[in-house]
């Protein structure tokens, strides 16, 4: 049996998952958090529900990456690091280079390191993690699997900013979009449950998370989606500011006496969202358990529902209407009341939950009977949606 291991490496996470071929089987699953900062967190799952986690100060991500292995030993999940045939990437930002899952050659890495303008937080730690996966297992194919790819195909009206169009050719100005391989399974899955061709399915989806955004889906094909020439626009995220009037970056640099733009975009990208403005924290749980005596985490909620709603609202104006709404991501698919807040707010389309079916959290139908559109929670999976393709890669 082959082996295939997925893996997402963040700027301060290495996010994994082992899959036996071709069966599609989990054989384990694990997250390093806190990469390179005290109180590194080291996880595996396996097995019936089994867990292993440990910290360790300052783990850096090639230390996590032997640790992965030396515990898939110990822990008997694999006997050798033989078994594992091919490794996959997650990569956000494949720009207009890469429309398709591909092969990482050394070409491919430093084209991949090229386009990190378009993901700054994301690109450089992924090919960080490509060259430590190649160090620990030479010899083995490694996949890179782009999150742009579902929207390389936007129509040019909502791909196209409205600048001097020399420019966007020049410089490949457009909206490049994001959170593409959750996407795109979000379509494919939706099309299984709703018993429809995914060429006939018109969707909203909503992957909502830590990172949020939200996409239009026509005939079962991107056709808008909230991020654009990088991941920062679009509704308000965890610590990211969503959508900005760009006068503001020159106006702020000015105030604070801050000559490098590129501080006001770590500003932008990393103390702003739900964590700017609640000042308690990114985690929509931590902001939620104050939202009645702080005025500022209602406010953080209120503002993430309403960016929401108003992305929402004009894909299902721009598609007339969608066969369905889909929920997904961490906020989406376990904070029932976010849920009911957001569709409540979205009642002039006349599209309704059903309370029962919305607490119960299962994937599938959460909509009512009478509703006009039907909404869907889908538990997203983005590794398995990446073992896929890298799968037809290797026929």
């Amino acid at each position: 049996m082959q082996k295939t291991l997925i893996i997402n490496a963040g700027s301060s996470s290495l996010k994994w998952q082992l899959f036996e071929m071709p069966s599609e089987n989990v054989l384990a699953s694990g997250l390093v958090e806190r990469i390179s900062m005290p109180g590194s967190i080291f996880t595996i799952k396996y097995g019936d529900h089994q867990k292993f986690e440990t910290t360790v100060d300052n783990l850096d991500q090639a230390d996590a990456a032997k640790m992965v292995f030396d515990e898939l030993q110990k822990l008997e999940i694999i006997q050798d690091l033989s078994e594992i045939t091919a490794v996959a990437h997650r990569v956000v930002a494949g720009g207009q280079v890469f429309k398709s899952a591909v092969e990482v050659t050394p070409e491919v890495l430093e084209q991949i390191k090229n386009l990190s303008n378009f993901a700054p937080l994301h690109n450089p730690m992924e090919a960080q993690g490509i060259e430590t996966m190649a160090k620990t297992l030479p010899g083995v194919k490694q996949y890179a699997v782009f999150d742009s790819q579902f929207f390389t195909d936007l129509p040019e009206m909502n791909a196209i900013y409205s600048l001097p169009y020399e420019l966007t050719k020049k410089y490949q100005i457009r909206r490049y979009g994001e959170h593409g391989i959750s996407h795109g399974y979000l379509t494919s899955r939706a099309a299984e449950l709703l018993d429809m061709p995914k060429s006939k399915i018109d969707l909203v989806t909503m992957h909502l998370g830590s990172g949020a955004s939200l996409a239009a889906v026509k005939d079962g094909k991107a056709f808008d989606t909230s991020m654009g020439f990088t991941p920062l626009t679009g509704v308000t995220m965890g610590t990211r500011s969503g959508d900005i009037d760009p006068a503001v970056v020159p106006y702020l640099m000015k105030e604070l006496k801050i000559t490098d733009p590129n501080e006001i975009m770590m500003m932008l990208n990393q103390k702003s969202g739900l964590l700017g403005v609640s000042g308690i924290s990114p985690d929509m749980r931590e902001i939620k358990a104050q939202e009645q005596t702080n005025p500022q985490a209602k406010l953080a909620v209120d503002i993430f529902v309403n960016r929401i709603i108003k992305y929402a609202g004009s894909y299902l104006t721009e598609l007339h209407g969608a066969d369905a709404l889909v929920f997904a991501g961490g906020i989406g698919e376990h904070n029932v009341q976010l849920r009911q807040q957001i569709i409540d707010e979205l009642a002039i389309f006349n599209v309704k939950l059903d309370s029962k079916l919305n607490e119960a959290g299962q994937e599938g139908l959460i909509s009512s009977s009478d509703s006009a559109i039907k909404v869907l929670l889908i538990p997203t999976d983005e590794e398995l949606a990446m073992v896929r393709q890298v799968a037809k890669l290797q026929k």
